[in-house]
């Protein structure tokens, strides 16, 4: 690269990694904060938060990159345009096309981002995030038992804590178990351990009475202990393994999918239209950059309004993106619908194309300026002051 492209390649990156950083950030943080209850509820460290709620930023960036591209070739060639440096590169030879040669690069880098995202790191993201999510709201000792709260951990046991002390001690620890239809256990303690082995998770309980009331007899028999161990193997990581679900799967899994696989035997479809969203995630920079550079990248002197092809490309972008949206939801029952996006996205790189080989000003009709000058002219007869232009 030259001197200008280096200058033009160095501005476009900039500006997309402040604007993907800036536009991740914000919407990181609403996302963020659903996940909340990980440290009320469930009384998990800030740590543990910030991890698991940091495993959805690549899912937010493959949305996010091409939107951030097209705002950084905005910027660029406003910049360009406000120093009048597009103006003095195309007095000295450089074609629109020539010009456009550095943002090429750029998108290249971008899709190259967006590529490797959509076919692993994203995937991989959700999958590590659904089963950190499922370790910890499986474990039925950092998730149901809260203090001051009775869970129900079975149809007929229940189990309540008055509060957890460091070091893992709970405090005021019942218990009512009333799975045995012919006896009923009771137990109230002062302090109990949870402990976790081989032989599975037990909830040992010192200092304690257990109650025992059997439906043959007429009065229950009371035992003081100084230690009991309560079995909860059973209900510890009762969750297992999370099934992973469409989105989770790598872009190699989704081209030769497990025919034995349950999820893709009932829902083809959707794999379908998973994967040909995988393919097409990197080719939207290259349309909305091909777009962005067809409404703005023409020489213009200062004088000469923005506005118009500012908004045009705008439009055009977010039209591109919402028709794209929507032939992904019709994929799902429709094989056709990912070929018309297939031919949407590379008929809008095509029309820019050419647009930028040919120089034309994206200028708006004549009709709609005579329009807007008559009703700039109805304002000033109105108001009696210069509206302005």
């Amino acid at each position: 690269m030259g001197s200008i492209d280096r200058y033009i390649f160095k501005t476009t990156l900039t500006a997309f990694a402040m604007v993907l950083v800036s536009l991740t950030g914000v919407i990181w943080i609403t996302q963020a904060l659903r996940g909340i209850d990980l440290m009320t509820s469930q009384g998990q460290t800030i740590l543990t938060f910030l991890g698991i709620t940091s495993l959805v930023i690549p899912a937010l960036v493959l949305i996010i990159s091409p939107i951030a591209l097209m705002i950084a070739i905005s910027h660029t060639l406003n910049k360009l345009a406000t120093d009048s440096e597009i103006i003095v590169m195309n007095a000295a030879g450089f074609s629109p096309i020539r010009l456009f040669r550095p943002f090429v690069y750029s998108t290249c880098v971008v899709a190259a981002l967006v590529a490797f995202i959509a076919a692993y790191l994203a995937p991989d993201g959700l999958r590590r995030l659904k089963q950190w999510d499922a370790e910890i709201t499986a474990d039925v000792l950092t998730n149901i038992l809260q203090p001051g709260r009775f869970a129900q951990l079975d149809q007929n046991l229940t189990i309540r804590i008055r509060e957890r002390q460091p070091g893992g001690v709970l405090n005021g620890v019942f218990i009512d178990d009333r799975r045995d239809p012919a006896m009923r256990v009771t137990i109230v303690a002062d302090h109990g351990t949870v402990i976790k082995n081989d032989h599975g998770s037990f909830l040992v309980l010192e200092k304690g009475v257990l109650q025992r009331f059997e439906a043959s007899k007429r009065d229950p028999a009371m035992i003081e202990f100084d230690s009991n161990a309560f079995d909860m193997s059973q209900y510890s990581k009762r969750g297992g393994d999370a099934a992973l679900g469409i989105r989770e799967r790598y872009i190699w899994e989704l081209i030769a999918p497990d025919q034995d696989d349950p999820m893709y035997n009932q829902l083809p479809g959707q794999f379908r239209a998973e994967l040909h969203d995988r393919f097409m995630a990197p080719v939207y920079p290259f349309a909305f950059a091909a777009l962005t550079f067809a409404f703005l990248g023409a020489p213009r002197t200062t004088r000469q309004s923005r506005n118009f092809s500012i908004g045009g490309s705008i439009l055009a972008v977010f039209g591109l993106r919402m028709v794209g949206f929507a032939c992904s939801v019709m994929a799902v029952k429709s094989p056709v619908a990912p070929v018309v996006q297939y031919l949407m996205l590379f008929a809008a790189i095509g029309v820019s194309l050419w647009i930028i080989f040919d120089s034309i000003v994206l200028e708006p009709p004549a009709a709609l300026i005579e329009a807007i000058n008559k009703s700039n002219a109805r304002l000033l007869r109105l108001v009696g002051r210069p509206a302005a232009a």
